[in-house]
């Protein structure tokens, strides 16, 4: 069972499937309480729970699974990663991560990662050599783009005056900044 299934759930749902599954006491519960009592019983039962978010470190060295349902900030819905998982598998700030998840034991808030699945969407077997981004050569445009005829060989006054003040390569990447109405779209249609 997934986890995101639950999350999207509305209670009601909740409480539909938790007396189905005949938990007790289910009308006083809060969402978050729901899922934890869905999810023990199903653990319980032997089925396993999948989870994913894409993570966030914290200064102490563990990490949360933030989910995009909550707008990657921190809930209840969060999923621990241990600091010994995030060292194993070399895992950073913004990774997307799935795998196994456990309900909370006596005494925890979150949900806990039992098992890394997958690292962006990757083993974690063949991403554990990979390079930072902070770490990798950049590569600058060699080639450039000459924007001043357009595919039907016409002459092009918007890439001629790009070509003048601002010329573009090939694997750069601008920004296009102007007030509504002004022809942005039509600019880029030109370029493209």
């Amino acid at each position: 069972m997934q986890l995101t299934e639950l999350k999207i759930l509305h209670v009601s749902q909740l409480l539909e499937m938790a007396a189905s599954l005949e938990i007790e006491n289910t009308q006083r519960m809060r969402k978050q309480e729901l899922m934890f009592a869905i999810l023990k019983n199903r653990a319980k039962n032997g089925e396993t729970v999948f989870g994913d978010g894409v993570l966030e470190v914290l200064p102490d060295g563990f990490g949360f699974l933030r989910s995009p349902e909550s707008s990657y900030l921190a809930s209840p819905h969060d999923i621990y990663i241990s600091p010994a998982q995030i060292r194993r598998f070399n895992l950073h700030t913004g990774d997307g991560v799935e795998g196994e998840v456990r309900t909370p034991k006596e005494g925890e808030r979150y949900f806990a990662l039992v098992k890394v699945d997958k690292i962006n969407g990757i083993a974690p077997e063949a991403l554990k050599n990979r390079i930072m981004f902070e770490n990798l050569t950049p590569l600058h445009p060699d080639r450039p783009m000459h924007l001043e005829r357009d595919i039907k060989a016409e002459e092009n006054l918007t890439g001629r005056i790009i070509d003048m003040l601002s010329p573009i390569g090939f694997g750069q990447r601008g920004l296009i900044v102007a007030s509504p109405k002004s022809g942005k779209t039509v600019m880029m249609q030109h370029i493209a």
